[in-house]
C-alpha cells in the first residue's frame, strides 16, 4: 500500500517568498514491515551480493565479543509483536516472561581457537539497507553510473575520535550486471551485536517525493530571523488561547512542520537539531557534500505527527512509527553525506 504525506499546515512560500530559491525534493522511503526480496529496494532485507565476493567486515579495533544474538533480537520482538495484537492485551503471560527474559541474556563468543578475543577479529557487518535508483527519484548516480546503493553498519558503538560512533560501509554497484551472476543465498552474521537498535527488521519501501527546505539555521540570517519572529507570534497566540479557553493546541512551526519530513529518506537537507551545522566536506576534494540517506529511527512522532501518512493517521505512534526496529543514538537519526562530485569518493555522516 503506498503511503502519502498530507498537504503541509500552510503554504510557507506564501508567507516567505524567498524560500522559493531554496526548495528542493527528498524521497521519502517508507519502510513497512514486509518480505523484500533482493530484487528490491529494502530495509533489512536480502541484499543483491555476488556469491564469489567477500561480505564487508569491520576490522577496526574494539570489544566485540559480548553482547545480545541477533536471533535472539528477533525472536523478542516477534513475540512482543503477537502479544500486542491480543484482544485486550494485558501484557505478557508468565512463559513470554520467561521467554524474554532469557532472549534479552548477553553472551559472550569466545576468539579463534577458543582463546579470549583481542577485538580485531574481522566481524560481519550488517546490511542495513538497499535502494534502486529506479524506486528512488531522489538517488543520486554511483560511480560508473552504478544504479544500487547498499549499506551496511557495524553492530557495536565503538568507532571515531569518542570510540562511541557509528561506522558505516557504502557499496555502489550495477544492478543487472550482479543478478545475472551467482548471488550470495546465506550472508554472513555477526555473532552478538553491541545493541539491539543496530538490528534492522525487514521492511518493504514505498518511496514518495515530496518538497523540502534547508534546515533554519542553514537559511540566510535575515530570512531566519523573520522565521523565528513568526514562530514565536505563533507561540504567543497559542499560549494566550490556552489561557482563555483552557485548550492547548501545538503551533504550526517550520523546523517540524514545513521543512524537513521525519523518518527515512533520501536527499534533499539534513536536519541539524540536536547540533550546531557542520560543514561537511570530503575528505579527498574538499567539495561540500550533499546529504544522500536519512537512517531515523521513528517515522513519525507527537513533534512532526503533521507528516503522518494518510493511510496512518489514526495509528498510534508506538508501534505503528517504529517499523525498522532500528534506533540510531539516543532515537535520533543518521545523516550520510556522499561527494557530487566523484560519488567514488568516502562518505561521511553525522548523528542528530
Amino acid at each position: 500500500m503506498k503511503r502519502t504525506t498530507p498537504p503541509r499546515p500552510l503554504d510557507v512560500e506564501a508567507l516567505f517568498p524567498e524560500l522559493a530559491a531554496h526548495r528542493g525534493t527528498t524521497t521519502r522511503l517508507h519502510p513497512r514491515p514486509g518480505r523484500p526480496d533482493a530484487s528490491q529496494s529494502s530495509v533489512g532485507g536480502p541484499m543483491l551480493w555476488p556469491a564469489d565476493e567477500p561480505w564487508p567486515v569491520c576490522t577496526a579495533a574494539h570489544p566485540r565479543d559480548r553482547g545480545r544474538r541477533p536471533e535472539d533480537i528477533r525472536r523478542e520482538r516477534d513475540l512482543l509483536a503477537e502479544a500486542r495484537k491480543r484482544e485486550p492485551y494485558e501484557g505478557l503471560t508468565e512463559e513470554e516472561r520467561r521467554l524474554v527474559e532469557e532472549w534479552d541474556r548477553t553472551h559472550r563468543v569466545p576468539g579463534p581457537d577458543g582463546a579470549k578475543s583481542d577485538g580485531t577479529e574481522p566481524l560481519p557487518m550488517i546490511g542495513l539497507a538497499q535502494l534502486y535508483r529506479r524506486d528512488v527519484p531522489d538517488l543520486p548516480e554511483g560511480p560508473d553510473g552504478h544504479d544500487l546503493l547498499q549499506v551496511f553498519w557495524c553492530p557495536f558503538d565503538a568507532h571515531g575520535p569518542t570510540g562511541y560512533g557509528v561506522f558505516l560501509r557504502l557499496h555502489w554497484r550495477g544492478a543487472e550486471r550482479t543478478a545475472a551472476g551467482e548471488l550470495l543465498t546465506e550472508p554472513p552474521s555477526p555473532p552478538v551485536v553491541g545493541y539491539q537498535g543496530y538490528v534492522p527488521d525487514p521492511c518493504a519501501l514505498h518511496p514518495e517525493r515530496v518538497v523540502t527546505y534547508p534546515f533554519a539555521g542553514l537559511l540566510p540570517e535575515e530570512l531566519r530571523d523573520r522565521i523565528d519572529a513568526w514562530e514565536e507570534a505563533l507561540e504567543e497566540e497559542a499560549e494566550e488561547r490556552e489561557e482563555e479557553t483552557g485548550e492547548e493546541t501545538d503551533p504550526v512551526g517550520y523546523q517540524y512542520d514545513l521543512s524537513i519530513p521525519p523518518g527515512w529518506r533520501a536527499g534533499g537537507y539534513a536536519s541539524w537539531h540536536a547540533t550546531d551545522p557542520s560543514p561537511m566536506d570530503c575528505p579527498a576534494c574538499a567539495a561540500p557534500m550533499r546529504l544522500l540517506l536519512t537512517v531515523d529511527s521513528s517515522e513519525w512522532d507527537g513533534g512532526s505527527g503533521s507528516w503522518t501518512p494518510v493511510e496512518e493517521r489514526d495509528l498510534p505512534p508506538f508501534p505503528h512509527a517504529l517499523p525498522t526496529g532500528v534506533t540510531v543514538g539516543n532515537h535520533g537519526e543518521l545523516n550520510v553525506f556522499a561527494c557530487p562530485a566523484d560519488p567514488a569518493h568516502p562518505p561521511r555522516w553525522s548523528v542528530q
